[in-house]
């Protein structure tokens, strides 16, 4: 169960673990705070730790609140739009001929039917992130999943608004979201090794950092790197 620390208008999600250590985090994109404790953790003790680190939490949530995001994308000609870690120009084209999306090294061209209005064209991206995506993940799983000792049963690719990656352990299924065709394929793997650590491990307990560590010695540069990067217009976790 998951109780709540409040300090003044800061307010932490407390969940005791099988674990020997406090761990703090604040997530982007709103700087909610969680603290996981171990199981046998006075709540004052627990409070008086949170309290230790208040400056710290301001920190943190002010640098995300100062994170650059992009504006919601109106899909029209010059817009920027970013695929895998590199920024585009659009150009759109219309035609009276099924809808198509290209791209080369500078340019992103989508092909629509004229009058095709925003919501139609953003349906039109996404459906192309997902098959970029539907591509270039198989390849990641099939090379990781038996370094680290999994079976992944399947995989989910969904847009998602605060994380950027879930697991079912018990189906041995993970889910990623699709805004992360926009980053970094380093990037992306780190997230895709990360939830099918999940699956050996689904807290974030000593044990999970252990493998991950094993796995992506580089895993807290890569998800600085990844929490520093633009967000999207709808925003985001982890």
């Amino acid at each position: 169960m998951t109780e709540r620390i409040e300090l003044g208008d800061i307010v932490i999600a407390l969940t005791r673990k099988a674990i020997k250590n406090v761990h703090l985090s604040v997530h982007p994109p709103d700087g909610r705070v969680t603290m996981s404790a171990p199981a046998g953790t006075r709540p004052e003790v627990a409070r008086a730790y949170a309290i230790s680190k208040l400056g710290w939490i301001r920190e943190q949530q002010a640098r995300l609140r100062g994170q650059a995001r992009e504006t919601p994308r109106q899909f029209v000609e010059r817009e920027s739009h970013y695929l895998w870690g590199r920024r585009h120009l659009l150009t759109v084209v219309e035609r009276d001929a099924s809808p198509a999306v290209a791209v080369d090294h500078k340019r992103i061209t989508l092909s629509v039917r004229p009058g095709t209005d925003r919501a139609k064209r953003a349906r039109i991206m996404h459906d192309w992130h997902k098959a970029l995506l539907h591509k270039f993940i198989p390849s990641l799983i099939t090379r990781w999943a038996p370094k680290i000792g999994v079976k992944v049963n399947a995989y989910f690719l969904q847009r998602m608004k605060t994380k950027w990656g879930s697991c079912n352990p018990r189906a041995g299924n993970i889910r990623l979201n699709t805004e992360l065709v926009k980053k970094p394929k380093d990037l992306i793997e780190y997230v895709a090794v990360h939830e099918m650590v999940h699956l050996l491990e689904p807290t974030h307990s000593e044990r999970f950092v252990a493998i991950l560590s094993k796995h992506c010695p580089a895993w807290r540069e890569a998800r600085a790197e990844l929490n520093h990067l633009p967000l999207g217009a709808e925003t985001w976790n982890e």
